[in-house]
């Protein structure tokens, strides 16, 4: 998530690159800083920023195929930014590419591409350690999915749900339930806040723009657990 959550593993990666490449929404993207960042204190390799393509994200009517396209627009800036010239290329992903992210699946498209996975720091893993809490009782399951899902995971009667890739999202109901939230972890802005959903919901709206407001982005997760019937 940051500087700090560099491993060892990854530090000699990175000192081995000739360049990092890095999708941004400008030169003046904050992600891209931090990114920086990372690069300066593991080898110093270039950091080289390829414009990410535009996206619909105000919930497409199909929005499989929405993120579809914009995938193979990225594929084809990945293309173009690989040929630019010979060299071993990294990527720094946010998080984890095992969970919701695009990654590994656009290296997968560049079909002449050998590429390998270092694996680091998720962000449902740092949840829990600036929490100091279990993601799941014992012996229980915990479902991940999204906040534009967590209405079925909740009709589906999971009781400890991890919600990521969070908008605008609705607790209507969930007064009752724990919650265990968390915003820009690891950066300068980083929020947290616990409680019964009834007592902090507007808490966490209150911090999710201190998180914004002090780092230029917002991305958060949080855990729900239902309380016990």
């Amino acid at each position: 998530m940051g500087p700090q959550h560099v491993t060892a593993e990854a530090a000699e990666a990175l000192r081995s690159l000739d360049r990092v490449l890095a999708f941004g929404k400008g030169e003046d993207d904050p992600l891209l800083a931090i990114r920086a960042e990372v690069c300066r204190q593991y080898g110093d390799p270039p950091l080289v920023h390829v414009p990410d393509p535009p996206r619909d994200r105000v919930d497409p009517e199909d929005y499989p195929a929405a993120v579809r396209t914009w995938h193979a627009a990225r594929v084809a800036a990945l293309r173009s930014a690989i040929d630019e010239r010979p060299g071993v290329v990294g990527m720094l992903v946010w998080g984890d590419p095992s969970l919701y992210d695009s990654t590994l699946r656009l290296l997968d498209a560049l079909d002449d591409v050998a590429y390998d996975v270092v694996p680091g720091i998720s962000a449902p893993q740092l949840l829990a350690a600036r929490h100091r809490v279990v993601l799941h009782g014992i012996g229980e399951p915990v479902h991940l999915t999204t906040g534009r899902r967590l209405g079925e995971a909740i009709a589906a009667g999971h009781d400890n749900v991890l919600a990521m890739l969070n908008r605008d999202v609705d607790l209507t109901g969930l007064e009752e339930w724990q919650i265990w939230w968390g915003a820009n972890l690891g950066a300068p802005g980083e929020q947290l806040v616990s409680g019964r959903v009834g007592d902090v919901a507007d808490e966490i709206g209150t911090a999710r723009e201190r998180a914004r407001s002090a780092d230029g982005w917002m991305m958060d997760l949080f855990l729900l657990r239902r309380t016990p019937r």
